[in-house]
């Protein structure tokens, strides 16, 4: 039963703390596996972001029957599928879940390992990875159906022409309202993060986003962000290097001070457009998904 301090909190976040289920990457894998139930009725990916309230009944069914088999479910009981042909898949990923599995994590649940499954079931093959988001930010994933596709697209992103336009809820409101990012990056392999650096830095990377201000609030504003590059992290980093923190950063705060008086459980970031050219037709192809149910949810209550 939902306790009064855990009201707010999301689904997947609630079956992920210590007295639970232990972790995100648990709580994801129940969630894939159907052994998740709100109030009697089952729950899956596209609902890791729910928010409880008081009251509310939660259970997990660790040993349901069939749930060892079921590491990919029909597609449209996991995935929310933007666009779909022989060339290209488009997903709208929910927060939490990880692009593709990671090296030391390998048998996490991610969008790559359940899109693979629903593929392998209708007899198709794996899909190939075009370019990846954080595990906590939402939004559009692109993949390719075939080799050619692939390296068409992955041509396309290094001469930087797809438009890549995020959503961001950030502490702060940035002034001016509309103008540019530009840092300079250096990746910690060891930390597992950005840094900036001096742009003579020989590993010094170039990242340039444009910004601009949609909705003012009182002490936040949600912006919408272009990527000219696509560095690891990029908006999270170049948000807090200027002033304004994602509202649920954890990890990029040591930039110029700003209010973080705002709760949220995630980096509030949505991949919000992607606009490419179709690797086989070469006709202009606008992909675009609303935000989820918990970044709605918290601009609502900023307005």
């Amino acid at each position: 039963m939902v306790a009064a301090d855990e009201a707010g909190l999301r689904i997947d976040k609630f079956i992920a703390a210590a007295s639970r289920l232990g972790s995100r990457s648990r709580a994801a894998d129940a969630l894939v596996k159907g052994k998740v139930f709100l109030n009697d009725a089952e729950v899956g990916i596209p609902d890791a972001a729910r928010t409880l309230a008081i009251g509310d009944r939660v259970r997990v069914w660790a040993d349901r029957p069939g749930s060892a088999q079921r590491k990919g479910p029909h597609r449209d009981e996991v995935l929310d599928i933007v666009y779909e042909d022989a060339a290209i898949i488009a997903v709208n990923k929910p927060a939490g879940l990880l692009t593709v599995p990671l090296e030391r994590r390998e048998h996490d649940p991610s969008v790559l390992s359940l899109l693979a499954a629903s593929l392998k079931k209708r007899g198709a093959r794996p899909p190939l990875v075009v370019h990846r988001i954080d595990r906590d930010t939402s939004g559009l994933v692109l993949f390719a159906r075939t080799p050619s596709a692939q390296a068409d697209l992955k041509a396309q992103f290094r001469r930087r022409e797809p438009e890549r336009v995020y959503w961001a809820v950030v502490h702060g409101n940035p002034s001016p309202a509309e103008g540019a990012w530009r840092d300079h990056l250096t990746w910690d392999g060891d930390t597992l993060r950005q840094e900036e650096t001096d742009e003579d830095d020989p590993r010094a990377a170039e990242a340039v986003s444009h910004y601009g201000v949609l909705e003012r609030f009182q002490d936040a504003a949600l912006v919408e962000v272009r990527l000219v590059t696509g560095k690891r992290n990029q908006i999270r980093i170049q948000a807090s290097l200027h002033g304004h923190p994602l509202v649920g950063e954890r990890q990029y705060l040591d930039g110029p001070p700003a209010r973080r008086t705002i709760l949220f459980d995630r980096q509030a970031l949505h991949a919000r457009r992607l606009n490419i050219s179709h690797p086989v037709t070469g006709e202009f192809v606008n992909l675009e998904c609303d935000p989820p149910a918990d970044l709605a949810s918290l601009i609502a209550r900023l307005r």
